[in-house]
């Protein structure tokens, strides 16, 4: 199992994940016509041309707070989360578009006992997404109710 137990995490601690994705043209359209989001900025190349700052479109922030998150499981969560509890203070400094490579760290930031449920804890994470030229894409906290180590 690649998941960190409770017990296993420490408050600072980092992890700079392995994985990173270059995110398409694809990535992009799938996900916003699959969530109905009908937004110019993330659909139409001319209105964008004409009318944005940017000149094209931008990635869904939906999609790259996603990928974020995902990327993160692997080396944190996998198997050892018991249920994703919420997404706290979800920031955008930077839009992300297409061709951009992403890559995230997490750091755990909080640790604290369940009071509803004694076989678990609940880990705070800090996620960062950088794009391929180190600028801050997207940040968020994420509270994870996670299993405590089995016993011997």
């Amino acid at each position: 199992m690649a998941g960190l137990y409770f017990e296993e995490f420490q408050v600072g601690q980092v992890f700079k994940h392995p994985i990173r994705r270059t995110v398409t043209e694809a990535d992009n359209v799938f996900f916003t016509a699959l969530t109905h989001n009908p937004a110019a900025l993330h659909l139409d190349e001319e209105y964008c041309r004409e009318h944005t700052e940017f000149g094209t479109r931008i990635v869904n922030s939906a999609f790259t707070l996603g990928l974020m998150v995902g990327i993160s499981v692997g080396d944190t969560t996998l198997g050892t989360t018991v249920a994703n509890l919420g997404w706290d203070e979800v920031r955008f400094p930077q839009p992300l578009f297409h061709g951009d490579t992403v890559r995230v760290e997490s750091e755990v930031v909080d640790l604290r006992d369940s009071k509803s449920r004694p076989a678990n804890g609940i880990t705070t994470f800090e996620h960062r997404a950088f794009n391929q030229k180190n600028a801050l894409v997207a940040t968020c906290k994420r509270s994870a109710l996670m299993l405590r180590k089995p016993e011997a």
